[in-house]
Parts: C-alpha cells; structure tokens; sequence
C-alpha cells in the first residue's frame, strides 16, 4: 500500500484535497448567497482570508522578491476576475452547473502550458484529456443547455483561472506560496469595491446576523486551505496534469448541489462523472522507470 503511495504524484494528491475544499466552500457560498450579494461575498471571504493569511507570516517569515512582480499582480487580476465571474454564477444557476463551467479551465491551462510554458502532453495525457472532456459533455448535455449570460461567464471564470494558474508556474521559485495567495485575496478586494464605488451593480450592506459572519469565517479559511493545495500542486507537478486532476470537483460538487436542493443527477451526469474520475487516475501515476 506504502509503495503504491509513494508513486502518486504529490502535487495530484494535494490537487484532490482543494478540488474537495473548493466543492464544500462553493456549497457554502450558494447557500450563504440567498442572504447577500455574491460580489459582497467575494469581497468579505478575500478579507478574512487575507488576514489569516498575514498572520500566518508572524510565525514563519518569507522572504520578497520584485523580480517578477508582474507576474505576481497578474496572478491576482487573473485570480480575482475569475472569483467575481465563479461566485457570480453559484449564486445564479445549480452549484454542478457552475462549476462544471467554470472547470473548462484545465482546456485552458493545457493550451496556455503547451504555448506559454513549452510543456509537452504526452500520449497519456492527452487520452485524459479526451476522457475528461467527453465527462464535461455527458454533464453539460450541450444540446438542451440554454446559453445566458451567467453561463458566458462560467466559462470566462474558467479561463481566468487557467491564466492565474499558468501565472503560477513563472513565479513558484520566486515567492512563497502565501505571498501568492496574498496578491490573488488582495485583489479580490479590490474588484468587488471598484464595482461598488463605481458601478450600481453592487450595494454593500452591514450585516449582524451571527451565522452570516459563521458562514464567512468558514469560506475563508476552506477557500484558503484550498488555495494553499491548490498552489503546492501547480507548483509540484505539470500544468496539464494537475488541470485533469481537477476535474474531481465537478462530482464532489455535484453531490453538494443535491444536498442544497439542485435536481439529482441523471444516467448522463453519472457517466460524464465516471468518465471525469477516470481521466484524473489515468494521470495519477507516475510512470515507472526502467
């Protein structure tokens, strides 16, 4: 058992633990968006963690760098345009949906890695890749799918992403992982109170309900372990890989979806599931070498 541990890909398994977080916080999130406005939920998940965050530098310091600082700001323009867009559509249409939009973003990734970075997809990656992406067609049922605008921007949330995580790949070597994760919550900030001073789209509101702030304080620190998972697995493993592998979040959502309410999945849904899981294990195990 050991040994068959040990040839599992690190940055899979740390890919699994955030697909599984990032499920459970969108849950809490489309259940906590019936009481508030999603932008503001955007904004207040990004402060808290912030502040976790920051605190965590009290007990082990990182060093900073301006060496590839655009690359850290675009890491948050990217991360954070991707939340607004991903929170948007939670609120809006059936958790599975969203986030099944939003996971076109490995598409994303792979072409960014292959054109961006010159990584190669190999013979095994590539029959993944086919795998997950027939899974996402038994899901979406793209023939009796009503194109909105809140599906639009499922999509684009999936692109922001892949960019935010192709980011990733320049600057691991270069900040600590909670810097990272700092530039991405920092302007998660600041989008949802540009759109608030500047548009009349969005009304801030003070709220005293206890199990309002639970809520908040509970998306925080999931989203931002999840974060964390999420930025060690880029870090420790392909681009190409670990996008596959982050199809997982699509059953894990699924099931959280059933839970609040969203119709259960059909024969369709369950094969585009199996079909997803099977592309994430295809890629799981690292070749032996010989």
């Amino acid at each position: 058992m050991s040994e068959k541990l040990k040839s599992m890909d690190k940055g899979v398994l740390f890919m699994i633990v955030s697909a599984l977080l990032a499920a459970f916080n969108g849950a809490v999130a489309k259940a906590l968006s019936e009481s508030m406005d999603p932008i503001e939920i955007v904004f207040y998940r990004n402060l808290i963690g912030f502040i976790i965050v920051l605190y965590s530098f009290k007990r082990v310091k990182a060093s900073f760098s301006f060496t590839k600082i655009h690359l850290l700001l675009l890491r948050g323009v990217f991360g954070g345009t991707a939340m607004v867009l991903f929170f948007y559509t939670i609120a809006t249409i059936p958790l599975g949906e969203a986030v099944v939009l939003n996971k076109t973003s490995p598409f994303f990734v792979t072409i960014l890695a292959y054109y961006l970075m010159k990584e190669k997809i190999n013979l095994s990656t590539f029959f993944a890749l086919i795998i997950g992406f027939l899974g996402v067609v038994f899901i979406m049922k793209p023939f009796g799918i009503e194109i909105s605008i809140e599906h639009i921007f499922g999509v684009l949330s999936g692109f922001f992403s892949a960019a935010a995580y192709a980011t990733i790949k320049k600057i691991k070597d270069i900040y600590d992982a909670r810097i990272i994760m700092l530039s991405f919550m920092g302007v998660g900030m600041l989008i949802p109170l540009g759109l608030y001073l500047f548009t009349p789209y969005v009304q801030f509101q003070v709220y005293t309900e206890a199990y309002i702030w639970f809520f908040l304080c509970l998306m925080a620190i999931i989203s931002t372990a999840s974060q964390w998972f999420l930025t060690k697995a880029y870090s420790l493993s392909k681009a190409s890989i670990i996008g596959v592998v982050s199809y997982t979040n699509i059953p894990f959502a699924l099931g959280f979806g059933v839970m609040l309410g969203d119709t259960f999945p059909d024969i369709y849904t369950f094969i585009g599931i199996v079909l997803i899981v099977i592309g994430g294990i295809l890629v799981s195990i690292k070749p032996k070498k010989v």
